[in-house]
């Protein structure tokens, strides 16, 4: 059976390890347990649970003006089920409650599995607008 809901601090190890096992060439920044905790601590870290087993992932955060999702992930084995939308869905209910009324997904160029996803979900690409990054 599949259950979509929030994270626990006792599962952050199993999604620190879903993100590694699925991690995207552009994510460059290291996963920290802390950074994590903090995020599901607030609610914005949603998971996919099929049999007791943690299959699927995704941060939906709000910065108190916009939500921002990204570091979807679901296991390969469980794949093409659904769950990838389901964790989507999720995300959004999580953010319409703390109050964006807009959503960025944040994903790789290069990720077509991913854009395919995000546009099935009823995402557009914004080409007007590029991402600047600095690790600080």
């Amino acid at each position: 059976m599949e259950l979509i809901r929030p994270s626990r601090t006792d599962e952050i190890d199993a999604v620190l390890d879903l993100w590694a096992e699925s991690r995207s060439a552009a994510a460059a920044t290291t996963d920290r347990r802390e950074d994590v905790e903090r995020l599901v601590d607030e609610g914005a870290v949603m998971v996919a649970e099929y049999d007791g087993a943690l299959v699927g992932a995704l941060i939906a955060a709000w910065d108190g003006w916009r939500g921002n999702m990204y570091r979807l992930a679901v296991r390969e084995s469980h794949r093409r089920r659904g769950l990838g939308r389901a964790l989507v869905e999720a995300g959004e209910d999580h953010l319409r409650r703390r109050g964006a009324r807009r959503v960025t997904a944040l994903i790789a160029d290069e990720d077509d599995h991913a854009a395919a996803l995000w546009r099935a979900a009823g995402y557009e690409h914004n080409p007007n607008i590029a991402r600047y990054v600095r690790n600080i």
